[in-house]
Parts: structure tokens; C-alpha cells; sequence
């Protein structure tokens, strides 16, 4: 697994990625009340916001952490967002992404890196 600044995990699966964010996001938001889902099918680019999340503290978007094309998306949260807060590196994961280039995995954190960035 591996991490990103803005606080997204990342699974690889194949040569697909699962996209979710870290306990310590979910806790920093606070209550989640609304996740909006990308389209499944649609080409994204790395650093595209891709979705928005809305918390009783704030709205916040997670970014695409590679190029490539959104294959699957967490439906289950649209109904029960507060998924999010209760599983967030489990059941909650937000999309799939077939990545273009899996060598953009080469940017991120592993988990002992992830650790030390957020104390």
C-alpha cells in the first residue's frame, strides 16, 4: 500500500489501483455527510479532483493519484457517507482506476513514510 500527501491510500490490484483515505483524514474531517463519485469509464488525469467529499467541518476533494480510467466506484457511500469514518481503509474506498502507468505509484509514501509525514 501506499501513500499520499493529501492523505489517500493506495492498493494496487493488477493493474488496478484502489483509491480510499487514510484513518487520519477521515478523523481530521470529522463527520462525513456527502460523497460525490466519479463516472465509471471516465479518463482522468493525475491531479484531477475526482471527488468531493463534504464533512460537518468542511468540503474536500481527493485527487486522482495517477492517469488513467475510472473502472469501479464505491456506490455504497453515496447511501451511508458516514462509511467513510467507520472503515476508511477498508470498505470504504472511494474508486478503481486502471492506471495508464503504474510507475506514478514510484511518488507516493510507503506506510513507515506515511507515518513519520503525518507525526
Amino acid at each position: 500500500m501506499k501513500f499520499t500527501e493529501e492523505h489517500e491510500w493506495l492498493r494496487v490490484e493488477g493493474d488496478v489501483v484502489v483509491v480510499g483515505i487514510t484513518e487520519h483524514a477521515s478523523e481530521q474531517l470529522g463527520d462525513v455527510v456527502f460523497v460525490e463519485l466519479p463516472e465509471v469509464g471516465g479518463e482522468v488525469a493525475k491531479d484531477d479532483e475526482v471527488v468531493v467529499i463534504e464533512s460537518v467541518k468542511a468540503a474536500s476533494d481527493i485527487l486522482a493519484p495517477l492517469d488513467g480510467e475510472i473502472t469501479e466506484v464505491n456506490e455504497a457511500l453515496v447511501d451511508e457517507p458516514g462509511k467513510v469514518n467507520d472503515d476508511p481503509m477498508g470498505d470504504a474506498w472511494f474508486f478503481k482506476i486502471k492506471a495508464s502507468d503504474l510507475s506514478q505509484m514510484d511518488d507516493y509514501m510507503d506506510e513507515a513514510a506515511y507515518k513519520d509525514f503525518i507525526g
